[in-house]
């Protein structure tokens, strides 16, 4: 039996070097993970360190939206594979990392469990992932939303988190050799 691709959003980010070297290796290895025309990447971002301990590098993030057959399961397997790849240490909770890829959305999957929560229960409250949302498709109605009234597009719901942001807003970097998105 063959499983339909569903929709899903992955973000990418890392703030220790080499980036963004680290994050074009991993974006091209999501790259295969997608159904054949389906995979989008968004411009990479510079972006102040949200949480953790102080005096962490600046980020790097970009969103990538793909369809896939494999489950939410074996997704996360697979970037936990690719993070270790990178040289991922899970060292202490939001320090610094080489490379962190986080499972946002898949289809309307849901789960809450220690391993994964679907749709990523922080994703509407973090400018490093809407504002690469926004640069792929500013109409886009994420998941985690109420069912009523209508949930808001990543324009809108970017739109109204900037301004309470203690950090800078996202700064949109060139994109390095190799870079899937624009």
């Amino acid at each position: 039996m063959t499983l339909p691709p569903w929709p899903v959003a992955v973000g990418l980010g890392g703030n220790l070097p080499p980036l963004p070297d680290r994050l074009v290796t991993a974006a091209r290895a999501l790259e295969q993970l997608a159904s054949p025309d389906s995979f989008r990447c968004s411009p990479l971002y510079r972006t102040a360190p949200v949480g953790g301990p102080p005096g962490q590098p600046p980020y790097c993030n970009a969103v990538v939206l793909f369809a896939t057959t494999l489950t939410p399961e074996g997704l996360l397997e697979a970037l936990q594979s690719l993070e270790a790849a990178g040289g991922r240490e899970r060292l202490q909770p939001w320090g610094p990392r080489t490379l962190d890829l986080d499972l946002l959305w898949h289809g309307s999957h849901q789960r809450s469990g220690p391993q994964l929560v679907l749709p990523h229960p922080r994703l509407l409250e973090r400018s490093f992932v809407l504002a690469p949302l926004v640069a792929l498709d500013p109409g886009l109605v994420p998941p985690g939303q109420p069912d009523s009234p209508p949930g808001r597009c990543v324009a809108e719901l970017l739109a109204a988190l900037l301004p309470r942001l203690p950090e800078p807003a996202p700064e949109r970097l060139p994109p390095p050799p190799g870079w899937p998105g624009p």
